[in-house]
């Protein structure tokens, strides 16, 4: 008991430092706002927020003589919080320095729960998921089925991408090859690439062109070879792959929005890269398996956990080979790790 008073004491004493820094931060925000908007400010004007900087934000216009040119912006203390991917409507002021004044509508949103359990946005208009996966640190359908999950939820397409194919052999393939057929029948868009070798490269910047896109997937499977290859000159370090471990390491760390040369952009980070399902609910992740949507519905019993309830339907379609066993593994693995107590 007295631990825990002592760890409650010391995580206010936590809060309120961080909430005192911040209102600090704000103060000197306002300072400096002031006085821009008491100087000479440009015409409104529409820009994107290519990267996020606490109370700052990096913006690039998006029309006029300054087009494609980037501006540190202030925020003005009505607005909503702002993300990578935002389009913004402000001014530019002195010294390249610039005042946001107005949010435009998000098209949809990256979001994933913060320290707190809040649900956060981590990237705006998005419209493109791509799902890397490799032969090397062994993929697992969970973790790609949850990735799809989230992508059905955000309501934003998925494209899963093999990397690495240089590294597939006679240990692997097989095993490989089970895993992708099941993505092949549901008809999931799917790409095979080496970063390093060149294979398929031609093909995948080909997809994203037009789209603003974000990579996901666990460590080590060459997200950050990926992006060194589709923006050559981006200073993107690679993290190496830990012979002992066999995952990789984070190494980028702030969320940048990056222009493709042939077209489209990529948003990445580690914040993207890699986020959990604690936000959805369980009409979420049914809703997130594709094969599931004619089914809902016609169980023989309104609340049926799709666990050994008679009359289930989709245990049927599972016993017909219409739903495939990894598959409803993936679905009840991910239901159990949910926080709600009652999946």
């Amino acid at each position: 008991m007295a631990k825990r008073q002592l760890n409650r004491r010391q995580n206010w004493r936590i809060e309120k430092i961080q909430e005192e820094r911040a209102a600090r931060a704000a103060r000197r925000e306002n300072r400096a706002l002031e006085e821009l908007e008491g100087g000479d400010l440009g015409p409104e004007q529409t820009g994107l927020v290519i990267a996020h900087f606490g109370v700052q934000v990096e913006v690039e216009a998006l029309e006029g003589e300054q087009s494609g040119q980037v501006f540190r912006c202030h925020l003005r203390a009505n607005l909503p919080a702002l993300v990578t991917g935002d389009r913004v409507v402000w001014r530019p002021g002195n010294q390249g320095i610039g005042v946001i004044v107005a949010q435009l509508p998000r098209s949809s949103e990256l979001c994933r729960p913060d320290t707190r359990g809040q649900l956060k946005p981590v990237a705006a208009n998005v419209d493109l998921i791509v799902i890397v996966f490799a032969p090397l640190p062994e993929p697992h359908a969970n973790l790609i089925d949850r990735y799809l999950v989230a992508a059905e939820h955000a309501g934003i397409t998925p494209l899963l991408l093999l990397n690495k194919v240089d590294l597939i052999d006679e240990q692997n393939e097989a095993a490989l090859n089970r895993l992708l057929e099941v993505y092949r029948q549901l008809n999931y868009p799917l790409l095979e690439v080496s970063a390093h070798g060149g294979g398929g490269m031609g093909a995948l910047k080909a997809r994203l062109d037009g789209h603003v896109s974000v990579f996901v997937g666990q460590s080590g499977v060459g997200k950050s070879s990926l992006v060194n290859s589709l923006l050559p000159g981006v200073d993107t370090r690679v993290g190496a792959l830990s012979e002992m471990t066999g995952k990789g390491t984070h190494t980028t760390t702030t969320a940048r929005l990056f222009h493709f040369p042939g077209g489209g952009e990529l948003i990445d980070s580690p914040g993207i890269r890699e986020f959990g399902l604690g936000h959805v609910s369980r009409a979420d992740v049914e809703a997130g398996f594709i094969e599931f949507q004619d089914l809902l519905g016609r169980c023989r019993f309104r609340d049926c956990k799709h666990d050994r309830e008679p009359g289930c339907a989709l245990l049927k379609a599972l016993e017909d080979g219409h739903i495939q066993p990894q598959r409803m593994s993936s679905y009840r693995h991910i239901l159990s790790s949910l926080p709600d107590p009652d999946y």
